[in-house]
């Protein structure tokens, strides 16, 4: 990776409409020629598997999708694919059986009076030996929970009836619009997991609604009527992971690589323009005047200074914060209250006082007190929850509250992956680099003017 020609990576705009394999095929596109922008270090599967450090770190690339690019229910869903296909393999293989592989054929739309009745049982000999690789070494495990005579059997299911209810309205809810009436196999592995994830994910109107396009909703739902394998998603799989990979990768470490917040930034690019300006300003009054020529000399620090720390920020990079590799803290940690950044640790208890405490609803007090010491902050990284949105979260009314100038200079943290450091370090040598070759040639031209002589 050139240093003198180091580019972060290009902003990849998000395109109109619902998602689907097309768009998703722009965006590998677009990132094809820019993929030494991006260091191995900091690759998807990297910041997948929580390999990198912050700020490039898994919590830190849902804080993003959350708080800036607003389409986090893409990670949420696809972590929570991951785990679910990796719990399905490890399951007996009399529960697998229970549900077979989806194949692209079963995929389409039944028509006419096939619309009322279940899809055709997949083919097994087409699917290959892959899709039916399972763990032997796993128990065979019972498919309903065991009773015992003391176990009050109607509170049992009364219970589990109410817990189940919503998901199971929104899933029939989410059939009907696209026209399928017949009920799901509820006798298959994980099928109450599956409904709360059609409620979450993919029913219109669900609190994380991915952006599918109708056709795609109706062939995963209609595939999910027919079996809980995890092959039954892998049209959205594919379409989440390009738009994961091509789009919200990229924009995330351009993101991460940015020192400063939006208003220190623009602070720091302003005083850029400020020193140019002085450094115009000053030359002009010598030039103007019957002083040695020389003396021009002292507009040459305003310009390199200016044009450096200018062209740093204009690439999200406060130089002064960089002398000590740190970056401001992102409003949403800046309240903290003593909350650990490195553990992303939070507790309910001793870091809230009563008003916050009570600002918060029933249900994300329940959750938070669930999570526990889990090391997630807020329920980002919870699969089944509320939205996204986060107005009613409590820094974003006391972030308000600050002035401009406590927005300026907020505190800082030290940047811990090394890799991001050194493609700061890169950008900043090239801030320099580049100032140096502007200022030069424009020193030039200001000796060689001629003296004005009116005073």
């Amino acid at each position: 990776m050139s240093l003198l020609f180091y580019k972060r990576p290009d902003y990849v705009a998000k395109l109109p409409g619902p998602m689907n394999l097309t768009q998703c095929q722009i965006y590998v596109e677009r990132t094809q020629k820019h993929r030494k922008a991006i260091p191995p270090e900091l690759s998807f599967e990297n910041i997948i598997q929580n390999k990198a450090l912050p700020p490039c770190a898994l919590q830190d690339f849902m804080d993003y999708l959350i708080y800036v690019s607003h389409d986090a229910e893409n990670l949420q869903f696809w972590i929570w694919l991951q785990s679910y296909t990796k719990r399905f393999y490890a399951a007996s293989p009399s529960e697998q059986a229970l549900s077979p592989p989806w194949s692209a054929v079963d995929s389409l739309q039944p028509t006419g009076n096939e619309a009322n009745q279940p899809p055709r049982t997949a083919d097994k000999s087409r699917v290959g030996v892959s899709e039916y690789e399972v763990n032997f070494d796993q128990p065979e495990r019972p498919l309903s929970p065991v009773v015992s005579p003391q176990f009050d059997k109607q509170s049992f299911i009364s219970g589990m009836a109410n817990t189940t209810r919503s998901a199971v309205d929104s899933v029939e809810d989410a059939n009907a619009q696209v026209g399928l009436k017949w009920q799901s196999f509820t006798i298959q592995p994980h099928r109450s997991e599956i409904n709360r994830v059609i409620s979450h994910y993919l029913a219109p109107n669900s609190p994380r609604e991915l952006n599918l396009s109708h056709k795609t909703r109706s062939a995963v739902l209609h595939a999910l009527q027919h079996t809980t394998h995890p092959s039954a998603f892998s049209l959205v799989r594919d379409i989440v992971e390009g738009t994961l990979r091509g789009q919200s990768h990229p924009n995330f470490i351009r993101w991460s690589i940015c020192n400063g917040n939006k208003p220190r930034v623009l602070f720091v690019r302003n005083a850029g323009i400020v020193h140019v300006a002085g450094g115009v300003f000053l030359a002009l009054i010598l030039i103007l005047s019957s002083a040695n020529r020389w003396w021009r000399l002292f507009s040459t620090p305003l310009f390199l200074v200016g044009f450096a720390i200018g062209i740093a920020a204009y690439k999200g990079l406060c130089v002064i914060i960089h002398t000590g590799h740190c970056r401001n803290l992102r409003p949403w940690e800046q309240f903290g209250d003593g909350a650990s950044l490195n553990s992303n640790s939070y507790d309910i208890n001793n870091n809230m006082n009563d008003d916050d405490q009570a600002a918060l609803s029933t249900d994300d007090v329940y959750a938070m007190s669930e999570r526990g010491d889990s090391g997630k902050r807020g329920m980002s990284m919870e699969t089944f929850g509320t939205s996204n949105g986060y107005d009613h979260e409590l820094w974003v009314e006391r972030y308000k509250r600050k002035s401009l100038l406590q927005k300026i200079f907020a505190k800082n943290i030290w940047i811990q992956d090394e890799t991001v450091r050194v493609l700061q370090d890169r950008i900043v040598v090239q801030s320099y680099l580049l100032s140096l070759a502007i200022t030069v040639p424009l020193t030039v031209v200001l000796l060689a003017l001629p003296k004005g002589g009116f005073y």
